[in-house]
């Protein structure tokens, strides 16, 4: 029997990969990628017998690869809380789906576990923008404040590695970054000993004091759309950038376009949650957009499409 994993390479997909390993230590094959590379399950060749974990990666996006994996014997475990669609009826599929606003991947494996590695969640829902839920689970585990902080810093920097175009706009392959996580069963640990996240710290706030400068090409009420340099700290960025955004201008939708090599734009997308419509389902009226209720994504808006974006963009979130 073969065990692969199939994870998101930002925090929520890290983070919830290690609290699985961490519980249930096994030699593993890992499949992983840029935060918008999500379509891993067609990149398995699993057999009759293997098993195979899913993490934070949409089932919607992955139907075609799970059920070729399910016709063919394979054991899958599926734990995510992006746009599902319907779920197939499988003996072979154990889903763990719930895609309310509140949670993230690593919640979801959090509960799965009974809380074992807790603080692993907690990390992962700081980098995931959900950090007031991360603040009342940190309460709850009678964390102090600087703790607290650490982990929102930890969650914020694993996540921000995960943005770019390509591998090489990465500091760490998700994958490798994974090898690093894993002799920790404490993150506060790691964030005080791994020389990895002191790179990913110190990248951080290089490529954040950049991209905070960058003014907005259209904005009105409700709605800001800014578009970043050709430049890699730009795209690794960009997903911080958009949950910073959405945390200081909470009424606001946030959307920034990220130019291509190959030409068009990589969007983000972040949304109020008082928005009567939600990221993913913006994003997904254009060609390769997806995403949850209150951040989504376009992997590639053509340069044709540029202006039509900006205009359906202020006129869905737009206020009088």
């Amino acid at each position: 029997m073969t065990r692969y994993f199939a994870f998101n390479g930002d925090a929520d997909g890290l983070c919830a990969l290690q609290q699985l390993r961490l519980a249930q230590p096994c030699e593993a094959t890992l499949i992983t990628g840029i935060k918008r590379d999500i379509r891993l399950l067609e990149r398995i060749d699993a057999q009759a017998g293997d098993v195979v974990t899913a993490l934070d990666i949409s089932l919607d996006q992955n139907r075609a690869g799970l059920l070729r994996l399910l016709q063919a014997g394979v054991e899958v475990e599926y734990f995510d809380h992006h746009h599902a669609g319907e779920l197939p009826a499988h003996a072979g599929l154990r889903a763990h789906i719930d895609e309310d606003a509140s949670v993230c991947t690593s919640i979801l494996v959090d509960r799965h576990l009974d809380g074992r590695h807790h603080r692993w969640a907690i990390a992962a829902a700081f980098g995931d923008n959900l950090g007031g839920v991360a603040r009342a689970m940190a309460e709850q585990a009678g964390l102090g404040a600087q703790d607290t902080a650490t982990l929102e810093q930890l969650g914020t920097c694993l996540n921000y590695n995960a943005y770019g175009e390509c591998l090489d706009d990465l500091h760490f392959d998700p994958a490798a970054l994974a090898q690093y996580m894993l002799p920790f069963e404490d993150p506060l640990a790691f964030a005080a000993q791994s020389a990895a996240y002191r790179v990913l710290c110190a990248g951080y706030e290089d490529d954040m004091a950049r991209a905070r400068s960058i003014g907005p090409v259209h904005e009105c009420a409700g709605a800001t759309v800014l578009v970043l340099p050709d430049a890699p700290w730009a795209r690794r960025a960009i997903g911080v950038l958009g949950n910073e955004l959405a945390r200081t201008r909470p009424a606001d939708a946030i959307g920034l376009l990220s130019p291509k090599s190959s030409g068009g734009y990589a969007v983000s997308v972040r949304v109020p949650a008082t928005s009567l419509t939600g990221a993913a389902d913006f994003c997904r009226g254009f060609a390769t957009g997806g995403g949850r209720r209150l951040a989504g994504g376009i992997n590639h808006l053509p340069d044709a499409d540029m202006e039509r974006f900006i205009g359906s963009f202020s006129h869905c979130f737009g206020r009088p």
